[in-house]
């Protein structure tokens, strides 16, 4: 017993370091550099006008977007609509995932640009894409594939049978639908508008191409820290302003809580039949799906034409040329050096915080203090993070290595699979640990021999999310990555200024293939572990 006490302090000791050096001493020296400049800039009318208009463009693109996944997730869990239908939705909504948001911007100009694929489709330009309208549509199909998974998910707590008893008792529609659907997702709602709110405000990606004239705060805290006269102060106070919503944001994450309930026993339900609804839900879902993945499809059609969109000739001559500049190879092999290994690391470091959270019998201090650091992760932004770095380690031998890219990424992207292995381990039967000790077992012996083939889906799981999310990230890595050290999606954010879209198009494609070889191979994987889980 007092090894295994022993042993459990030491890993949360190390986990508890880890945070102090990488999470909360980066945090604290941009918090002092930012004093000296925050109240002077507040009084600045650039600063005013880009936050305004950061708040102003993602409030309602995060309306606009929990409409949205709220309709799709209903059109998936409360119609009669044709399960390949269903499964178009599933799948067509994951898309921009596995796409960097800095590619998001080009494909919007290549789609409904003056000389657009889907102008020139539609015979007549139908925005102007620069500034708030595009950044918009930017945001929304961004955000949107984030939205759909929380509420889809809360979907799934629902009782479906209190929909036919409220029916029954002679509720009209309206009535119905708000004390048997909206009522229990309020909470849900709510927490979907503040995440892509935050997602819309914090991201770097589409603004760097579709801001115009537009500015917004993200592009601000770009240039004024990589610009011709860097001023890490000014820097400093812009990323505090930025941290600023996300903060209100958690807060009133935790306040949504106390509205978000599911019920203990499920009843099998049929659905009533209603054809104009589900006519009318899946023509909505299919046109919404649709006009999403169609944004991305200039992007496998630009590289390969002679000069998009004046000649439409067949050509490989752009894959030739950049693969013999030997560019994307080194490009390629960095991103996937980094997004293994982030993501392998990510997962032990938030699988045994998880862990010691629900696995052991630590005072309430220990575990409160993990899910502390979840939640700070989850508040502070990408480029907030990367700043933070930038500033604490400048003078350090990590200062543009993949060391500190590494770091920043699991940092960054800590608190989604820590709470995937959370919700997993506590599921798990909680006498195994008992029973491995009265065995002869040591707790790390057990953990090993049982625990973790329990709940190996959770962890194929949690890499897929590390992986996909370190392959497509640019706000929390663009001040940290140098010459030697650059990724495919700073390679893109380098290539904008050339103008070289075909480059950017076929960097993006490569990406997004890496990423659904490895979201397929995580779900075959965890199918043959389920099938093999029947066999047995």
């Amino acid at each position: 017993m007092h090894n295994k006490k022993l042993e459990i302090k030491i890993i949360f000791t190390v986990i508890a370091l880890f945070f102090m050096v990488f999470l909360f001493a980066p945090l604290v020296v941009l918090l002092r550099n930012s004093l000296s400049s925050f109240i002077p800039l507040l009084h600045n009318k650039e600063i005013y006008t880009a936050t305004q208009n950061s708040i102003q463009v993602s409030v309602v693109a995060a309306l606009i977007t929990t409409i949205l996944a709220f309709i799709l997730a209903y059109a998936v869990n409360c119609t009669n609509i044709l399960k390949p239908i269903n499964a178009i939705i599933k799948v067509g909504i994951s898309v921009p995932m596995l796409l960097p948001t800095i590619t998001y911007g080009f494909v919007i100009i290549y789609s409904f640009g003056k000389q657009g694929l889907l102008t020139k489709i539609l015979g007549r330009q139908m925005f102007d894409i620069y500034g708030f309208n595009g950044l918009l549509l930017g945001y929304i199909i961004y955000t949107v594939p984030f939205a759909f998974l929380l509420v889809n998910n809360s979907f799934g707590y629902i009782d479906k049978k209190f929909m036919v008893v409220s029916k029954l008792m002679g509720d009209n529609f309206l009535r119905s639908f708000i004390n048997t659907i909206i009522h229990p997702l309020i909470g849900t709602l709510g927490g979907a508008f503040v995440l892509t709110f935050m997602l819309s405000f914090t991201d770097f990606g589409i603004p760097t191409s579709l801001q115009g004239t537009y500015n917004v705060l993200s592009t601000m805290l770009y240039q004024v820290m990589l610009g011709s006269i860097p001023n890490f102060n000014s820097g400093s106070a812009i990323a505090l302003i930025m941290l600023v919503p996300s903060i209100i944001g958690i807060v009133f994450l935790n306040y949504l809580e106390k509205f978000n309930f599911h019920y203990d026993k499920f009843s099998k339900t049929e659905i009533v039949k209603n054809k104009f609804r589900d006519i009318s839900f899946a023509s909505i879902s299919i046109l919404t799906i649709i006009s999403i993945v169609s944004v991305f499809l200039v992007m496998f059609i630009a590289p390969f034409v002679v000069n998009y969109p004046y000649d439409m000739r067949f050509t490989t001559k752009f894959i030739f040329q950049m693969f013999t500049t030997g560019q994307i190879k080194e490009v390629y092999v960095n991103s996937l050096y980094v997004a293994i290994i982030s993501s392998v690391l990510g997962v032990v470091i938030s699988y045994v915080s998880a862990l010691i959270n629900v696995r052991t019998n630590l005072s309430k201090k220990v575990t409160k203090s993990i899910d502390v650091f979840s939640m700070i992760t989850n508040s502070v932004p990408g480029m907030v993070l990367g700043i933070a770095y930038l500033m604490f380690f400048n003078n350090s031998d990590l200062k543009e290595t993949f060391t500190i890219i590494i770091i920043c990424n699991i940092i960054h992207l800590f608190t989604t699979p820590y709470l995937m292995a959370k919700n997993s381990l506590s599921k798990i039967n909680p006498a195994f640990e008992t029973t491995g000790e009265l065995m002869g077992d040591t707790w790390i012996k057990t953990i090993i021999r049982v625990i973790i083939p329990n709940s190996i889906s959770t962890i194929i799981e949690m890499f897929g999310y590390y992986f996909i999310n370190s392959m497509v990230t640019i706000s929390a890595i663009i001040f940290l990555v140098g010459a030697t050290t650059s990724v495919i999606t700073s390679k893109i954010q380098e290539l904008q200024h050339f103008e070289d879209y075909n480059q950017i198009f076929i960097l993006s494609i490569i990406v997004f293939l890496t990423n659904i070889i490895i979201k397929i191979c995580c779900e075959l994987a965890n199918k043959k572990i389920q099938s093999n889980r029947e066999r047995l």
